[in-house]
């Protein structure tokens, strides 16, 4: 085990770009906390959630509903790996491939079929980790990361006592409603929605935004326009990101 950890903490290292340090560790951070017991997901089941995740990138059904006027014109099935349920696939696959056009109705459709919100909210998270650790190495030209092992233990199975449905398709917390048993949440208690998407399983939010602030910028910084924090200034990382959220139909 110690061993493996070791090559998955170098995994930059045939990278021909220098990487910063934060970068290299919140790449492991992320791939720990993925190989560990969730809140509603033993470890094993995350790490099929991640594998399922690069499976879904080249799922001939998933290519036919992309290029389909409508999603629900499409029959057929997922190519999947075998491992995870029926909704636990069409959320990965549809979120993985076609997360441009779904919908409230499909997303209780998919919580029929058989998930918990918190396994959905989970799941959600997963999904926006190994994204963004494979977008991130594949820029660099280096190859995915290895999947880490499954770490034994139990989930949580903890419910933030504040979570409601309101604002979104599912349950999220508002800044107001945080209690200490939920751990840290939020920046501010002005913190904007996008903040609270995965907010209903407050463990997967900061897994996700320990990550996402490294490639992004932390929020006490979010407000400087020049190159003191990144290579690049906010206003051209604004331009690049804009540019990549109407490529992917991101509404936000």
């Amino acid at each position: 085990m110690q061993e493996q950890e070791k090559k998955s903490a170098s995994s930059f290292e045939a990278c021909r770009y220098p990487v910063r340090q934060d970068l290299v560790l919140s790449h492991r951070r992320a791939w720990e906390s993925i190989g560990s017991p969730g809140t509603w997901l033993t470890a094993a089941r995350r790490v099929a959630v991640a594998a399922e995740i690069r499976n879904a990138r080249n799922c001939p059904h998933c290519r036919e509903i992309k290029e389909a006027l409508s999603p629900n014109a499409v029959k057929g099935s997922h190519s999947t790996l075998g491992v995870l349920g029926a909704a636990e696939i069409e959320l990965i696959h549809r979120a993985v491939c076609d997360s441009g056009r779904l919908s409230e109705k499909w997303s209780q459709s998919v919580l029929a079929a058989g998930l918990s919100e918190g396994e959905y909210v989970e799941i959600v998270g997963i999904i926006a980790m190994v994204s963004i650790v494979d977008t991130c190495t594949l820029a660099l030209g280096l190859p995915d990361r290895p999947l880490p092992q499954a770490a034994a233990g139990e989930p949580t199975r903890y419910r933030p006592p504040g979570a409601r449905k309101e604002a979104a398709w599912l349950p999220i917390v508002e800044p107001q409603d945080t209690v200490e048993s939920d751990g840290p949440m939020y920046p501010s208690p002005k913190a904007g929605y996008i903040y609270r998407g995965l907010s209903s399983v407050p463990q997967s939010m900061r897994d996700y935004w320990a990550l996402a602030n490294i490639h992004y910028l932390p929020g006490d910084v979010v407000y400087r326009f020049d190159t003191s924090i990144r290579a690049i200034s906010r206003p051209q990382t604004e331009i690049l990101a804009a540019r990549v959220s109407a490529m992917h139909q991101c509404a936000y």
